[in-house]
């Protein structure tokens, strides 16, 4: 990580320093042979120099933080060697499975060269993301040396997934303001911040620039997915299983020793259980950037980043859970990848089927990390199981809607409709409970001898160690069979790619488990509350003839506040545990006007989903069970 302002990093020297490497050995073998061949060694020589002449071309980005009281951000992109007729572009999507358009943000882009007697340029629009440079002269010669883009951009949204400036501080992930010459993400770049308000600094998981508060990367894939905090936060450091771990914290209410106690436990054990950090840095270096507090609650999570990751939380306990998962995805997903994912389009979608091992099964390795590092009790990580299973055994759609059919639907749920309970199960729930069900079948098939860790383990080898990407479910089927030298065709028939029921207590009967039902009481709101990125509350799937209908309650309001204070996206959820018989008071907006609806909420039956240990487990179930929550096998 560099917090600037900082001294130069040697790192970013590398391509040249390879470049040179390559020009002295080319010259060494040509010493020896005759003069007849030396004028087609020196041509070769030239070539290979013309050819490799783009590791030294910099894409480079000023981005001024001089308007933090309007959210906008002043960037200017200076393209080396650009032609008239060359493109540029925003992504459509980043940081989410969401196409969101960043273009929509941008004002008053500006096309010009910085030569004298050169052309003058302008740029034309040609769709939603992308301009091409012109030239305002008949004349279409070679564009000046360098052609400078410059544009404003607005965003006031806070992280993980989004782009902040306000006058606490700036976050920024870099692909939602900065533009890409498409034809040219392979070449070196490099971005500088300028204006920053008094006492503020930069830290990002990127080798440091010539200059203060500057950064370069070898392209602008790499360049994106380090994200950047800019403010008056906190930082701290310490090593760990053979890597450096920052940690930037940007709170008022948090404890450093328990903050890094957890962290050090998290990132040693998934260090150890992975044989080593797989960080695509010369320092081996990771970065934590965390924003705790009460405001971080409706938009809370985590979002992955080669060697970094950022996570917003309402609470130090939350933020702990998720550092676990977030840090995982350092192989898992973004090392460990589909090849759907890869490369990366950033302007279209680009499903894949196998979210629910990406995304769900991370999360099975979260909840191992916690209860193996014994930040959880054993019961923590029983009772996180069971809710997982109530959650998913809680939504219609659990019927007909694989966990792969789920993964392939990411993109749509930014659609209110889509996140109702008889529309879509969600990968994250299900792939977790798949994870440990996997990991129960591998033990039982193999005595005990291996398990999911082996095949995470096996991956790793067979695919980001070999340069290669997995295909879908199908690949990572193969591993599981290859570990096992068993057939799992029928486990990913009936419960990835279909949607069978699952026979919980079959599989957890393997370690000595039981799930136990209760029915439970809980109010009945009338409605679905769903969410989409960016807005509030939405009423979706309101019960005709219900209370709620019956107080003037519509499909497709937008809660604002529910009894007078804002609505969050967290309220989804808070409200089915207000109590049966409770009045609640909803301002809602309809169109372009605004209504308070007030109803008594009703009474409706949900079973509960609990696990226990047996009483008298077998050996085998003993064993196993112990290898579960140990990590350990026989």
């Amino acid at each position: 990580m560099t917090i600037g302002p900082a001294a130069a990093d040697d790192c970013h020297h590398e391509p040249v320093r390879v470049m040179r490497e390559r020009g002295e050995g080319s010259a060494s073998s040509c010493v020896a042979i005759t003069h007849r061949s030396l004028q087609l060694c020196l041509v070769i020589v030239l070539l290979l120099l013309c050819l490799a002449s783009p590791a030294f071309a910099t894409i480079s980005y000023r981005v001024s933080l001089a308007q933090p009281e309007s959210h906008r951000f002043r960037v200017t992109m200076t393209i080396p060697h650009a032609s008239v007729g060359s493109t540029f572009a925003i992504p459509a999507w980043n940081a989410l499975y969401q196409v969101r358009d960043f273009a929509h943000r941008i004002r008053e882009v500006r096309v010009q060269g910085n030569a004298s007697g050169r052309p003058q340029f302008t740029s034309t629009k040609l769709d939603n993301q992308t301009w091409r440079i012109d030239s305002t002269e008949s004349n279409t010669g070679p564009a000046a040396p360098e052609t400078v883009v410059d544009y404003s951009i607005e965003w006031d949204d806070p992280g993980p997934f989004n782009t902040q400036l306000n006058a606490h501080h700036a976050f920024i992930n870099l692909a939602e303001i900065l533009m890409y010459v498409p034809d040219r993400r392979g070449e070196d770049v490099s971005v500088e911040f300028l204006d920053l308000p008094a006492g503020w600094r930069c830290a990002a998981e990127l080798a440091s620039g010539a200059g203060d508060n500057s950064f370069v990367a070898r392209s602008y894939d790499a360049l994106v997915d380090a994200p950047v905090e800019v403010g008056l936060f906190d930082d701290f450091s310490f090593e760990s299983g053979g890597a450096r771990i920052h940690v930037v914290v940007d709170s008022n209410d948090w404890n450093k020793g328990r903050l890094q106690g957890a962290l050090e436990r998290i990132t040693g054990y998934e260090l150890n259980l992975m044989a080593g950090p797989p960080f695509d840095n010369a320092r081996k270096e990771y970065t934590f950037f965390f924003h705790i507090g009460p405001g971080n609650d409706a938009n809370g999570g985590g979002m992955e980043h080669s060697n970094c990751t950022a996570v917003a939380s309402g609470t130090e306990d939350s933020a702990i859970a998720i550092a676990a998962h977030e840090f995982f995805h350092a192989w898992n997903v973004k090392r460990i990848r589909p090849q759907a994912l890869e490369p990366v389009d950033f302007t279209k979608e680009q499903p894949t089927r196998a979210l629910w091992f990406a995304e769900g099964v991370t999360s099975t390795y979260a909840a191992y990390t916690l209860e193996r590092t014994g930040l959880w009790s054993k019961s923590q990580f029983f009772n996180d199981l069971a809710n997982q299973i109530t959650e998913l055994e809680s939504r219609p759609a659990h019927k007909w809607q694989s966990v792969e059919e789920s993964s392939l639907d990411a993109w749509f749920e930014k659609y209110p409709l889509y996140n109702a309970p008889d529309r879509s199960i969600s990968y994250y729930t299900k792939g977790q409970i798949d994870g440990v069900l996997l990991d129960l079948a591998i033990r039982d098939a193999t005595e005990n001898h291996s398990s999911l860790d082996d095949v995470l383990r096996r991956m790793n080898a067979e695919y980001p160690l070999q340069h290669r990407f997995y295909n879908e479910s199908e690949g990572i089927r193969g591993v599981v069979e290859e570990v096992t030298g068993k057939s799992f065709a029928d486990f990913f028939r009936r419960y990835v790619s279909g949607s069978d029921d699952i026979p919980y207590d079959s599989f957890l009967a393997l370690a000595g488990l039981e799930l136990r039902t209760q029915t439970a009481k809980t109010a009945d709101i009338g409605f679905w509350p769903s969410t989409a990125f960016e807005t509030n509350l939405v009423v979706s799937e309101l019960e005709p003839g219900g209370p709620a209908e019956a107080a003037g309650l519509r499909d497709g309001d937008v809660v604002l506040e529910v009894n007078g204070k804002p609505a969050t996206r967290d309220d989804a959820a808070a409200l089915r545990y207000h109590s049966p018989g409770e009045t609640i008071h909803l301002r809602v907006r309809r169109d372009d006007r605004e209504l308070v609806v007030s109803y008594q909420l009703g009474v409706r039956s949900e079973s509960i989903y609990m696990i226990s240990e047996m009483a008298h487990p077998t050996e085998r179930q003993r064993h196993i069970r112990e290898g579960i929550l140990r990590g350990t096998t026989d």
